[in-house]
Order: structure tokens, then sequence, then C-alpha cells
């Protein structure tokens, strides 16, 4: 994959990003056809953030990231919706600086695309998603971004603005759209620097719309609005106004920022501590429709919580 900007050492640069113990790392895309019918969410995950696995190892002691891998699919269409997210330890995991292999699945960057194939089995419910995924970002951009002021959890809008091309063989899919490429790192667990935190981006006429806000543990505040444009041009704006949106069927809380009205069109995922969402806003003067996520890390924490999760996060070997 892609090196961070700041990084020069292949081997700590990509997919071979140094991950320290207790610490971890993604790679997020997240899409929608180009009839607004289809979405895709997939995140591959070196030391599963949401996993009660890890949770649970760092404990006692110390705990190895890259024993705790997964790759996190959500797949929303026509015909409902399928969810994988199989936590694997290291010994089914490789990687370099270009790819990744987690389990039965992998992804590689070659250069100019991010080609992810898929065999995974979803849960709860049974089911299955294989297929090949390839994601063409527009350009890349060169900004990154510190969340904390200890600067232990770093975010990269990798390709804000790219295209993206779908074909599954199950369930039997083809479809192109616009998709959104970005990673986060930590040196920490997440729910140690955070208690809350909705996150957002919608593609606008000729750029691309991030909303980042959270709460952090020390009572300060997060909060990025800004645009790239197809060159990798950043910008900031001013934030709109704060819109609250109605809970969700788990009652986690749920705002958007909107020159106008805001309004959820369709909640993609309701959990316990995390909603994602497609929702009707105002950017920039312009109607935009964000993929919105809401997370709850008080809620997380909850042993009730740790417990209900690998219902939706089993492990394998």
């Amino acid at each position: 994959m892609i090196a961070w900007p700041n990084e020069t050492d292949e081997r700590r640069a990509g997919f071979n990003l140094d991950v320290p113990p207790n610490g971890y790392a993604w790679w997020y895309v997240d899409a929608i056809s180009d009839d607004g019918s289809e979405g895709l969410t997939i995140i591959a995950f070196i030391g599963s953030v949401f996993s009660p696995y890890y949770a649970f190892a760092r404990r006692g002691a110390a705990a190895d990231p890259l024993n705790h891998c997964a790759l996190n699919v959500g797949l929303y269409h026509s015909a409902g919706k399928r969810w994988t997210m199989t936590e694997r330890a290291r010994g089914r995991v490789a990687r370099n600086l270009s790819s990744l292999l987690i389990g039965p699945s992998d992804l590689a960057w070659d250069g100019k695309a991010l080609t992810i194939n898929i065999n995974e089995v979803c849960a709860p419910i049974p089911g299955r998603i294989r297929g090949r995924v390839r994601v063409i970002p527009t350009t890349v951009t060169k900004q990154c971004f510190v969340l904390n002021e200890d600067g232990n959890h770093r975010w990269w809008p990798i390709a804000p603005r790219s295209r993206i091309e779908v074909t599954l063989d199950q369930p039997k899919l083809n479809w192109q759209g616009e998709a959104y490429i970005d990673t986060n790192a930590g040196d920490a667990p997440i729910e140690t620097g955070f208690s809350h935190w909705e996150w957002a981006r919608g593609a606008l006429r000729d750029k691309t719309a991030i909303l980042y806000e959270a709460e952090r543990r020390d009572g300060s505040r997060l909060d990025l609005a800004v645009t790239f444009d197809a060159q990798g041009n950043m910008e900031r704006f001013a934030q709109p106004p704060l819109m609250t949106l109605p809970r969700s069927g788990w009652k986690v809380s749920r705002s958007a920022r909107s020159e106008r009205d805001a309004k959820v069109l369709r909640t993609l995922e309701d959990t316990p501590f995390y909603a994602r969402s497609m929702v009707a806003t105002t950017l920039l003067g312009e109607p935009v429709t964000l993929v919105h996520e809401s997370l709850s890390l008080d809620r997380f924490r909850m042993p009730i919580v740790q417990a209900m999760l690998p219902f939706r996060m089993p492990r394998r070997k």
C-alpha cells in the first residue's frame, strides 16, 4: 500500500506499517453505486480496534496486534445486506509493502489501484461474500492529520475521490460507482483516546467533503471540515450548524452538519456502540448524501457489549 506521506523506510511503510503492542492500523474503503442503489464498506484491520478478543488480551499485558487481524466487509444491496468480520491470528496473516493477506482474503496495491480479493463467511446470518473489488484513486493526497495532542492517533485520507469496480460471485453483483479510501493508525487502544466520534464524507459536484468530529478523553474536541478536489488539493471550510438526528435502534446518538435540514436516508449498520448511515445534508450550497458513522467508545467498553460482539465477530486461528 502507499506509504504515509512522512514515511521513508519501506520496512515500516504501506501494509508493513509498524504497529506497536496494543496499537492498531486500518485501511478503509466505502463506495456507492452510480445509481445510488448499492453500497459497500471494507475495512482491513491490524489490531482490530473493535475486537473483544484483542480487548481481553490487553487486560493483563501488552497484546500483539498481528494476532488480531480481520477483513470487515459490509454489503448493502437491493436484496438485503451481508456482513463479515472474522478475526485471524498471526499465523494467517502475511504482509509486505504493497500487499496484505488476512486468512482467505487479500489486498494489493499496484501503484494505480487497490485490488481486494474477498472470500469471507458472513456472521451471524450464514452466507458468503466472494469476489473482487478494484478501487482506482483519482489522486493520492499528501495531508495526514494527528487526532490528539499526544500524537498517538493519526488519520490519512488517502484517496477521497476514487472510482470502484465491484465484481462478486457471491452474491452475484456487478456495479461501478464513486469511492473513498483512508487509513487510521494508533499506538494505543482507540477507546483510551476518545469517548465518542462522528465521521462523514460525501461527494460534491467537483470535490469531496469530509467532516471529522470527536470528543477526546481529556475533554478537548477534534473538529475538522475539509474538502479535496480531483488534484488532491485540500481546503478547510467553516462547519455548518450541527443537526441532531434520530438515535439508532440501539440508541446510539447521531448528528450531522448541514446548512439546511438533515435526514437519515438509511441506517446501514446498527449495533450497541456504532451506527453507519446514509444521511442527506447540504454542504457548501450543494445537496449531498453522506456516508456517516457514529461511534460511542463508552458503550464499546461496557462488559455487556463486549460479551455480545463474538456473535458478529467470530475468531478463527
